[in-house]
């Protein structure tokens, strides 16, 4: 949501940011609709006082027994003219932030020009594709080459984007988790959290789901939402609370099942586990002061990276240019790893900065030094998206005869195993 205030101070500037993501300017009509509100608002407050004024007047005249009918049926006009003008000023409020929940964010100013991902912009790359003797596979023929990647059990259950795992590549995609959580609560400071996978309307508002992605969300019959990441009931945790200053930075992490309808996603990575309905994905949340937000954007983004750098999967960053940018955030470095059986880079975790749009949308504050609440800034990112993670891991560290190594890192998790084999 936006601050209506800094549109009129400033609504060039407004429209100009509009601009930058491909959007209608609609200050101008935004601030007719405010002008007639105000007016409306300020017309009521007057009939208001009026009506107050008047009814001393009529219980003075009663008291002397004058005649107070004509005051009594200006009071009856009143009453109606003010019915008139709180529904004309509660229309017009309804039409302003209709129009303001559908706007995207203000984007930064460090973010590049640019219509769609080809516009991005790479920040930096760390390891070295490995060079492989044979013709590296893709993840989807590795895990049905082993027995453990059920695409078609999963259709007869479910339908398309769903797979079944089985034996070492379920627990792999389970020590992937574990290993993600421990090092984001043992080493970058983030809180465990447990939450619900179903969350409500206000839940879903707040964090700028709906109305723009109702149709990407699935809805259960009794009006609740499966969550598309943990990023929703993390963030609206702190939803109508006013915090203490000296408890922020709050970092939240939360494994969890993620659902999405990927509608709009025909004939897109169809094949595989890329694009699925459900997912699990590590989610971490910062709530912060808008002085400290940057600075949290880059701590976050680099804890998601260290956890690619700790299981050797070579990856970049990449700064998101205008077009691509999702609707929420401000600014947003996406993290690609390389995946050598497509031959191609692949998000694997984003990692953004909504300043206080979302804070605005589910009034969350803090308390300033000198007592004046403010809105929180708030950030959000993948720790990474775990099915992701486990095609990169397959991927990466294939070898010849079909089987994967297992990191370093991840072999705690597996009991010790080193090489997933065909049983």
């Amino acid at each position: 949501m936006h601050d209506l205030r800094a549109l009129r101070a400033d609504p060039d500037g407004f429209d100009a940011d509009l601009k930058r993501r491909g959007e209608p300017a609609v200050a101008q009509a935004l601030l007719l609709l405010d002008h007639d509100r105000r007016a409306a608002e300020t017309a009521l407050q007057e009939l208001q006082a009026r009506r107050k004024q008047i009814s001393r007047e009529i219980g003075a005249m009663r008291k002397s027994g004058a005649d107070s009918s004509a005051l009594e049926a200006e009071v009856a006009n009143a009453k109606g003219r003010m019915e008139e003008l709180q529904t004309r000023a509660d229309d017009l409020d309804a039409q302003i932030r209709g129009t303001l929940e559908r706007l995207p964010n203000r984007l930064d100013e460090s973010v590049p020009p640019g219509k769609d991902e080809n516009a991005n912009v790479e920040v930096h790359q760390n390891g070295t594709p490995r060079e492989f003797t044979f013709a590296p596979r893709e993840h989807f023929e590795l895990g049905e080459a082993l027995g453990m990647m059920d695409f078609e059990t999963a259709s007869r259950l479910s339908g398309a984007r769903f797979v079944v795992l089985r034996g070492q590549l379920a627990r792999l995609e389970r020590a992937l988790g574990q290993f993600m959580l421990d090092l984001h609560t043992g080493e970058n400071g983030y809180e465990e959290t447990a939450v619900p996978v179903l969350v409500n309307n206000e839940a879903m508002y707040g964090t700028d789901k709906l109305p723009k992605f109702a149709d990407q969300s699935f809805r259960t019959e009794d009006g609740r939402w499966l969550i598309p990441t943990a990023e929703v009931p993390l963030t609206a945790s702190v939803a109508g609370q006013i915090l203490s200053g000296n408890t922020l930075p709050r970092r939240l992490v939360a494994l969890s099942s993620c659902f999405r309808s990927e509608a709009g996603a025909a004939g897109r990575d169809t094949r595989g586990m890329l694009r699925q309905h459900q997912f699990q994905k590590v989610e971490m949340v910062s709530i912060t002061t808008p002085e400290e937000s940057d600075a949290e954007h880059e701590r976050m983004t680099r804890c998601a990276e260290m956890v690619l750098e700790k299981l050797g999967i070579p990856y970049r960053r990449m700064l998101l240019c205008a077009g691509d940018t999702g609707f929420g955030a401000a600014k947003t470095f996406d993290l690609e790893a390389w995946l050598p059986g497509q031959k191609a880079w692949r998000e694997i975790s984003s990692c953004s900065t909504t300043r206080d749009f979302q804070a605005r949308r589910m009034n969350a504050r803090y308390r300033m030094a000198e007592g004046k609440p403010a809105f929180v800034h708030t950030l959000n990112g993948s720790g990474l998206a775990v099915g992701r993670t486990l095609i990169a891991v397959m991927e990466n560290y294939q070898n010849a005869d079909g089987s994967i190594t297992i990191p370093d890192v991840l072999r705690p998790y597996m009991g010790g195993v080193e090489v997933i084999r065909a049983a």
